[in-house]
């Protein structure tokens, strides 16, 4: 009988365990940018001003809950008339001037020290569509999930986009982000022209043909060269997929891609390497989405499901080796079969893009989620994913996800993609200590070696760990970058850390 409840005390324990860990791991966040992070180290921002009694400063943060700032102040922009204003101020009282949104750069792109930061979240206005032409024009602040479901009722869709809705149109060009439509590229392909409101207050409108600098110096430019207001972007006929899966090794990866891209075999295009440390970086999932024949109206956009087991499954492959191995396993053989049983894999396009990733959201301590993106030419493509493979599997740094879209080449001024190239997205989880923070920096810096050394490059909206060295080998034209911002903003009222750390 004693060895019957100590059986039934333990079970009773590890049973409160398992269900505490779980109700802990799949908690939803009040706040969609809470952050409980402490980072080691950083003394507390002081934000009475000794200047101004009457004042004082305020705080702002990025996706990465890395880099709280002290700011001058948040403007919350509505109108063009807020945007004047707050620049006179700025110029009145000497203050620099930076752009934020949705503020998921993770190296401080979209603020600076006692900045004057415009929060353009709310200059959000659909402002008009042109049928005829499909050219959709947006408040710089709109974002594409507000896009998507306006376009959703009138049967079209957003042309190139991240692969996630949440991003601001403004964000995701001051990046030139991309997306899953391989057939398109980057957002630069896609804008008809914006409108900018310059350093001396001046309002420009930029397209390709007139003002070519300023239009591929601001599309990538990290919200330097003054603030978009307007946007023409071409939008696409809404249409629906099918969804393949299919399974390949890293090496036959390649000659895959290829064959999709002669034979036009998918509309969206992007393939999950394997995360399991039993066949970490040999293999990959690709999901290719095949076009059908459709006539009438759309089903309504729906959202993600399951998001609570999602975020359960995601924060449990932060801790434990074998959930990723469960993911795989999912990936390879789970997946497919409920697409067979059910009509889930036919999906329209909007639908495939409308993902405003809650699941990620989570309320864990003093850890955070972290991106990297590389751009890899295709030709080394096989070599070099093996070589960053090997550093990332010894590193202690859990990689939980890591993803392949294609993009092609560039030829705005900060540029990415000189030819043709695989884009490497890696969702790495980082503990908030001393030394997690130091081995993060240090393999950052170790994978951009190994990725310049196959001539590619990387994404700058991340973590401000690469070394100037590295900035120039990546982006020979940076000094070029640096010397057109001082030329359209020579006393730098537009001004952000990344700037800051690799211009001054």
């Amino acid at each position: 009988m004693r060895l019957k409840k100590i059986v039934v005390v333990c079970a009773l324990l590890i049973g409160v365990y398992l269900l505490g860990t779980f109700v802990y791991l799949s908690m939803e966040p009040a706040l969609r940018d809470y952050c409980p992070v402490t980072v080691p180290g950083k003394a507390p921002l002081i934000l009475n001003d000794p200047a101004d009694p009457q004042h004082t400063f305020k705080t702002i943060n990025d996706a990465s809950c890395l880099n709280e700032t002290r700011v001058y102040d948040i403007v919350a922009v509505k109108t063009i008339d807020d945007i004047k204003q707050a620049l006179a101020r700025a110029r009145e009282k000497k203050l620099s001037v930076s752009i934020a949104a949705v503020r998921h750069s993770m190296g401080g792109q979209a603020f600076f020290d006692d900045a004057l930061v415009l929060d353009m979240r709310s200059f959000n206005r659909i402002i008009s569509l042109d049928q005829e032409n499909n050219v959709l024009t947006v408040e710089s602040g709109a974002t594409w999930h507000q896009i998507q479901l306006f376009l959703h009722e009138q049967h079209l869709s957003v042309k190139a986009m991240q692969s996630t809705d949440i991003f601001s149109v403004g964000g995701s060009l001051s990046v030139n982000a991309h997306g899953m439509d391989h057939t398109v590229g980057s957002i630069a392909s896609t804008v008809r022209s914006f409108t900018i409101m310059l350093a001396d207050g001046t309002v420009r409108t930029v397209s390709r043909q007139r003002q070519p600098d300023l239009f591929n110096a601001v599309i990538g430019g990290y919200g330097l060269f003054g603030v978009v207001l307007e946007v023409a972007l071409e939008v696409t006929p809404n249409v629906m997929y099918k969804r393949d899966a299919v399974f390949v090794t890293t090496p036959e990866f390649p000659a895959f891609a290829d064959q999709v891209v002669k034979e036009h075999t998918y509309g969206l295009f992007y393939a999950h390497l394997s995360t399991s440390p039993f066949s970490f970086f040999q293999d990959l999932v690709i999901y290719g989405y095949r076009q059908l024949e459709h006539e009438g109206a759309f089903e309504p956009l729906s959202t993600v499901s399951f998001v609570g087991l999602r975020r359960f499954l995601i924060n449990l492959s932060k801790r434990r080796r074998y959930a990723q191995v469960f993911k795989w396993l999912a990936e390879k053989y789970i997946d497919p079969l409920i697409d067979q049983r059910r009509e889930n894999n036919i999906l329209s396009r909007n639908q495939v893009m409308h993902d405003s990733v809650e699941y990620l959201e989570n309320v864990l301590i003093d850890e955070t989620d972290i991106l990297h993106e590389y751009f890899i030419p295709r030709r080394h493509f096989v070599a070099c994913i093996k070589h960053m493979g090997a550093l990332l599997k010894k590193s202690s740094i859990p990689v939980l996800n890591a993803s392949v879209r294609m993009v092609y080449k560039e030829d705005n001024l900060l540029n990415y993609a000189p030819e043709d190239m695989f884009a490497l997205v890696l969702y790495l989880n980082q503990k908030v200590t001393v030394a997690a923070l130091h081995e993060m920096e240090t393999l950052t810096r170790d994978l951009i070696d190994v990725v310049l050394q196959f001539d590619g490059t990387f994404f700058l909206p991340y973590q401000l760990y690469f070394t100037k060295e590295q900035l120039r080998k990546a982006y020979p034209m940076i000094d070029d970058f640096f010397a057109l911002k001082r030329y359209y903003d020579p006393d730098l009222l537009f001004m952000n850390n990344f700037y800051a750390q690799y211009a001054r």
